[in-house]
């Protein structure tokens, strides 16, 4: 699986000075990098295997900015590539060389914070645990909580429909936000939600939400604030297999049990993890349970002692139940540090990112092992059990001819064994350029044109984020191309706009 970025424009390259030149004026000051040394800090993302400097960056501080910027490159044809703080995983946010990188990092104001209707306003550059930090003196938090929180942007999580280690319970970004301002390609500036609960008419904020600046650039979010429970308990089990502990965590929801939150560990990142946080983790087994319970007291209780005799009767070996708030925060300090705690003990990772119904994790647990003997790369996984969403890291050294090649081969196959037992390409890290030449796997032809078509009601010219989500990019006019016979358009009677 080879992937390539949209081969740039000449006219458009040709016409760089001139481009520059006209986001000046728009953007005054320090607001457009456009020297290539600078422009490094905006070559890639997270998926730091592709780089590539973008035409010009603009770092707009006001809505007008945004909508005259996006004016000026429709009616120029010059493409856009939003972006927020640059932690997506799955290259949704790379840069174009004959595009406008698009940065919204000035937009970092938390503009309202509205407790008797549970909800805040903030702009897109504040980061997903600012908002936590803004409320939780009032004893009220965000509940969505990638484990990048401490960097990613809210625009970025509404961008690829984050979730994070609570969102078994509490619901991906989609459930948590109310309401979003966005500004479409001709430079229109439009609001959808707020802070009533429901609106009329079509759910266009839920096809906002993961759209990965494919249909608009969000420039303000309205999410929902949630109060801390009572009581929050997390307890850490061990087994002997993965295996195991996948039959565990299926049993626990199947007996109605919903944790915040329940993550999985397997060995190599479980000891990755402990000599880089030091939580506490045992290391004397092959996979880790966190499964955190709150409400009231009394609950949580009862419902640790469910817990403990599920995991007991599936093998596990050890079962270690906070007795502390700071307690409970070091065990989740390990597991949303195990992404960079890998990072340690391999020159370079893949972070992929399917999911799949829950009955089936041993089975695919099983797969990947066959597929890491099959291209000879250890992976470690690393994942949110309770909702079957995926987080396999393959290990890899780029620096060794074919090693990359190999670890992309190996990240499709876990992704197709995905689709094969009934799940999905992405849970949360988006399509972006990982995934976009595996969504034949999943979608049939005509589910991809429909889909595009979503894309042409909103970017006619397809000049936001192009070459990312879609394989085979059709032209709008071809999707809804008509056959004129003799002049004639057929069903001449209905209006046409």
């Amino acid at each position: 699986m080879a992937i390539a970025m949209p081969k740039p424009k000449p006219e458009i390259l040709a016409r760089r000075a001139e481009i520059v030149e006209a986001l000046r004026r728009i953007v005054p000051g320090e607001g457009v990098v456009d020297a290539s040394v600078e422009m490094r800090a905006f070559e890639t993302d997270a998926l730091t295997a592709y780089r590539q400097l973008p035409l010009v960056v603009v770092l707009p501080e006001t809505v007008d900015e945004v909508a005259r910027i996006l004016r000026y490159c429709h009616a120029h044809d010059v493409p856009v590539v939003p972006r927020g703080s640059g932690t997506s995983l799955s290259g949704g946010s790379l840069p174009l060389e004959d595009g406008v990188l698009l940065v919204l990092s000035r937009f970092n104001r938390i503009l309202d914070i509205d407790f008797p209707n549970r909800c805040a306003v903030v702009q897109p550059g504040v980061t997903n645990l600012g908002i936590t930090r803004a409320v939780e003196h009032e004893g009220f938090y965000y509940a969505p909580d990638p484990s990048s929180q401490i960097a990613c942007s809210i625009g970025g999580n509404v961008a690829e429909n984050s979730g994070g280690v609570h969102c078994l319970k509490y619901g991906l970004t989609a459930n948590n936000v109310l309401g979003v301002e966005f500004v479409t390609v001709e430079g229109e500036v439009v609001r959808l939600g707020g802070k009533h609960l429901d609106s009329e008419g079509y759910d266009l904020l839920g096809l906002l939400t993961g759209s990965e600046g494919l249909l608009g650039v969000v420039t303000e979010v309205t999410v929902r604030i949630l109060q801390a429970p009572e009581t929050a308990r997390a307890v850490l089990i061990g087994f002997p297999t993965s295996e195991e502990a996948g039959a565990c965590v299926a049993e626990i929801i199947a007996r109605g049990i919903i944790p915040g939150g329940m993550e999985m560990m397997d060995g190599p990142a479980i000891r990755a993890a402990e000599d880089f946080v030091h939580a506490g983790y045992p290391l004397d087994v092959e996979a880790l349970l966190i499964v955190e319970l709150d409400g009231v007291k009394a609950e949580v209780d009862h419902l640790l002692a469910e817990v403990e005799g599920i995991a007991r009767r599936h093998g596990a070996t050890t079962a270690r139940v906070s007795q502390s708030d700071a307690e409970r925060a070091s065990f989740w300090a390990g597991r949303k540090a195990a992404f960079p705690a890998v990072g340690r003990i391999s020159p370079d990772y893949l972070c992929m990112d399917g999911t799949i119904p829950r009955r089936e994790l041993p089975r695919v647990l099983a797969g990947m092992k066959a597929l890491s003997e099959q291209y000879g790369l250890a992976v470690a996984n690393v994942f949110h059990a309770g909702d079957g969403n995926l987080h396999p890291l393959i290990l890899y050294d780029a620096s060794r001819e074919g090693e990359l090649q190999r670890a992309e081969d190996f990240g499709a196959d876990i992704l197709r064994l995905c689709v094969a037992v009934g799940g999905v390409l992405t849970g949360e890290h988006g399509v972006g350029i990982e995934k976009r030449d595996l969504m034949t796997e999943m979608f049939g032809e005509d589910d991809l044109k429909h889909q595009i078509r979503v894309k042409c009601a909103f970017d006619p010219k397809h000049l936001l984020n192009p070459g990312k989500m879609f394989p085979v990019l059709h032209r709008c006019a071809e999707l809804g191309r008509l056959h004129v016979h003799r002049g004639q358009l057929p069903f001449p009677e209905l209006p046409r706009f």
